[in-house]
């Protein structure tokens, strides 16, 4: 859990268990209930203004999707508590953001809390959404921060009366949903691909200070990825053991698919974090030896005059009985002396691969 987190779920303190309270931040997006009911004949989408309005759905056979995008009407989410007879301590969890990936199972209903990945505006911007789902026996709700996308594919897949969804139950639906979650990690994996392959051609031409942020970046993204993916296998591993009815033997091997879908992401997110850990040994190196590049120069260079400056030294000394001071051309035998110790200086190191 992050500092920021920590500061949100302050919020609650000296607050009873079960008590409501918006804990995340606050999106200025309109806070809309939408309802899909369908069922193999029939197909309903509407928005609604109140919870009571769902009451009627109650009474049918068809499968009802309530969509409900931002989590500041808290009245709402109480209402839904009270008329569905969902635990106070679930609705808690719904409204508090800053949850871990997990599975709940409860006699009437289920209760999923997933992690939605997107990209964000800039380079290499991952944003993390909370996504709560309950399932009941013909009801699915769905709770999010702020209108998403991620639905459109199910929307259009309720659009075909021929397709298997519109056949299933409130289980296949939920099944669909966590599907849609996990193929946006794998949208992330690509991303990841394609910025480490960046950073491996930058340490092997031209690696800086903005190369070595950007590995850290990614490490840092690593772990929180990690962190939300890993629970993925747990989730679902436990739903493969669950014996609720709310679950119908056939739609649990579906799940299985997810399961191995994410074990690939898990495995994945484990190899980057290795490359990673690499790419800054690299780095380090390539400073190492750029710094040994420096110091070789350096090092030559002050080899060439060291002599130079030992014989002005002596020469410099003054003394009134010097002989090659008063010769005619001492000056310019001093140059040629200069000249040929550098030329030679050259020539070795040359020839023994320094320069």
């Amino acid at each position: 859990m992050t500092p920021e987190s920590l500061r949100f779920v302050s919020k609650k303190s000296g607050l009873a268990p079960g008590t409501l309270v918006h804990v995340g931040a606050v999106h200025e997006h309109p806070h809309s209930i939408r309802v899909i009911n369908y069922n193999r004949h029939t197909l309903e989408n509407r928005t609604i203004d109140s919870i009571e309005e769902l009451l009627p759905y109650k009474t049918t056979d068809s499968v009802t999707w309530v969509m409900i995008d931002g989590l500041k009407e808290v009245d709402n989410i109480d209402a839904i508590g009270q008329h569905f007879d969902i635990h106070p301590l679930v609705l808690e969890d719904i409204l508090n953001t800053h949850q871990r990936t997990k599975f709940e199972e409860y006699t009437d209903y289920l209760y999923f809390v997933l992690k939605v990945v997107s990209l964000g505006k800039g380079a290499f911007n991952i944003q993390y959404e909370q996504i709560s789902i309950l399932v009941l026996k013909n009801f699915v709700f769905t709770f999010m921060e702020k209108p998403d996308g991620l639905f459109k594919p199910i929307l259009n897949r309720l659009a075909n009366e021929d397709s298997h969804l519109r056949n299933a139950g409130s289980d296949y639906l939920a099944y669909m949903i966590m599907d849609a979650v996990v193929d946006e990690y794998f949208t992330l994996q690509d991303l990841f691909d394609e910025q480490i392959e960046v950073i491996e051609d930058e340490l092997l031409t031209h690696p800086s200070v903005a190369t070595l942020s950007m590995i850290q970046k990614i490490r840092r993204e690593l772990i929180f990825l990690r962190k939300t993916v890993s629970p993925l296998r747990e989730l679902l591993a436990a739903i493969r053991r669950s014996e609720s009815a709310l679950f119908d033997e056939r739609t649990k091997r579906y799940f299985i698919d997810i399961y191995d879908h994410s074990i690939r992401i898990i495995e994945a997110v484990e190899s980057y974090r290795e490359l990673i850990s690499g790419m800054m040994d690299i780095y380090l190196s390539s400073v190492s030896n750029k710094l040994n590049e420096t110091m070789k120069f350096l090092t030559v260079f002050s080899s060439i005059f060291i002599p130079m400056t030992f014989i002005a030294g002596v020469y410099g000394m003054n003394f009134e009985y010097m002989p090659e001071l008063k010769w005619q051309w001492s000056y310019p035998t001093l140059w040629a002396v200069f000249i040929s110790i550098a030329i030679s200086l050259l020539f070795y190191f040359k020839k023994k691969k320094w320069l």
